[in-house]
């Protein structure tokens, strides 16, 4: 069976690379190695955490977006600007002033991404109310990071994953299908763009972990966007603008999923080596007791993305801020602040459109079932000798990780450095005994001039 191809937005500037393995060590899913001192990205492991990029000291990552030429391509554009675009800006900015801007820029209508995070956080609050027999707590499906971390490392927990859609998928499926029939457009002429804050969702875009189909045309770096609007906001054009409430905002902050789906008894955590940490501990059952874990990527939250320009607590102080001024006008009630805003006809259900989650095995020896038991039997063997430090000087982020690459004939037992000292003292030894057994040569004395003449005498 041939391999699946699998498409990333985080690449890799060879050039740039000093093979200094700072990146091996971050990698969740130990996706890197360094080898003849360049990083290499192990396709079949990374999920575009973009842990990689963010801690390389020689920014030797970059994230392939899209460039706004592309929306020449299209008769009719539809922008999706998430909180996380908002944040970027002090909460004195107006919105009306960003979204001016953003209407500059070329696009024709802007639909929050925050309108269809209410409607995702009611689909949440009822499958947890009817979620019955199952073991917990659910884990949030909102973040692409985390489902394709679950599919690679953690694919025992997949039936935990709440079944919604991420809000900008929801989003686009039903803003693409109203613009079409309003404006009677073919869906082909309708451009559906993302601002994206990290690269995962960017990836999503082109191999989708969660929607049967995206309607999402692409994606645009948030720091790019950021800086055109510096250039570009305010104007007088008649704004032309869905969207939601407080509540709906707050998914851009960790714990604002919960909040807008009403859950008290959950968790929300950020930063992928804290995710990775609390699924361990579910996967173990250790957790029992909670409903619900909230979980993203990024540190901060999707305000810490890779691809945001302000600092992730600038960020996070802004549109905190932005909706503590929202709330002031809206109905203490939540359930009252929603209805304000969820007005649309035939918002798409997850059901109809959400993708099974599969497993994504990590480590596949051989297609070969014999093989592969013989592979692991030797891997096993070369894991027993190796010392057992994980250091990652040999390229590898730990020692197994090395065992493995030496038994698929990608690496060598003495690119550890232990291994390699020890063959060198092994050599110098062999060398010396080797000296001591070859015979000592003495140079034959030569005789000087008088000798030579009492010899002839």
């Amino acid at each position: 069976m041939a391999p699946t191809k699998y498409y990333h937005s985080v690449q890799l500037n060879r050039e740039k690379c000093q093979g200094c393995v700072s990146c091996v060590k971050l990698c969740p899913t130990e996706a890197i190695r360094v080898r003849n001192g360049k990083a290499e990205i192990l396709a079949d492991r990374c999920i575009d955490c973009g842990a990689c990029a963010s801690g390389c000291p020689y920014h030797a990552f970059t994230v392939k977006t899209d460039m706004l030429e592309g929306l020449s391509k299209f008769a009719y554009n539809i922008v999706l600007p998430a909180p996380s675009l908002y944040s970027q800006f002090p909460a004195n900015v107006p919105l009306e002033d960003i979204w001016q801007g953003l209407q500059n820029l070329g696009f024709d209508e802007i639909f929050d991404v925050s309108l269809a995070s209410e409607y995702i956080a009611k689909e949440i609050e009822s499958y947890l109310k009817n979620y019955t027999g199952g073991r917990k707590p659910l884990i949030s499906s909102t973040c692409p990071a985390v489902m394709r971390l679950i599919q690679v490392k953690f694919p025992e927990l997949i039936k935990q994953v709440v079944p919604v859609l991420a809000p900008v998928e929801a989003a686009a499926i039903y803003v693409k299908r109203e613009a079409a029939a309003r404006k009677q457009l073919p869906t082909e002429l309708i451009g559906v763009w993302f601002i994206s804050p990290c690269p995962s969702k960017e990836t999503n875009i082109r191999q989708s972990v969660d929607v049967q189909h995206t309607e999402l045309t692409g994606s645009f770096s948030l720091s790019e966007i950021y800086g055109l609007l510096l250039k570009n906001m305010g104007g007088s054009h008649e704004l032309n603008v869905r969207t939601g409430s407080s509540y709906g905002l707050a998914w851009g902050t960790y714990g604002g999923e919960l909040a807008s789906a009403g859950i008290s008894n959950g968790l929300a955590i950020h930063g992928i080596d804290n995710v990775y940490e609390i699924l361990e501990q579910i996967s173990m059952n250790k957790m029992p007791q909670l409903d619900y874990v909230e979980c993203n990527a990024c540190q901060g939250g999707c305000l810490g993305g890779l691809l945001t320009a302000e600092n992730k607590f600038v960020a996070e102080s802004n549109l905190r801020q932005r909706i503590r001024q929202l709330r002031e006008q809206e109905p203490a009630d939540r359930q009252k602040t929603m209805a304000r805003t969820m007005v649309l006809q035939d918002f798409p259900g997850s059901a109809a459109y959400r993708k099974r989650l599969v497993p994504r095995p990590m480590m596949q020896l051989d297609d070969d079932i014999m093989e592969a038991m013989k592979k692991f039997e030797r891997m096993e063997e070369v894991l027993c000798s190796l010392p057992g430090l994980d250091c990652g000087a040999c390229g590898a982020p730990s020692c197994q990780g090395l065992a493995e690459d030496i038994v698929q004939g990608k690496a060598h037992e003495i690119d550890c450095i232990f291994k390699l000292r020890a063959s060198v003292h092994k050599l110098s030894q062999g060398m010396l005994e080797l000296a001591k057994q070859i015979p000592i040569y003495h140079e034959p004395k030569m005789l000087n001039n008088t000798e030579d003449e009492d010899y002839e005498g």
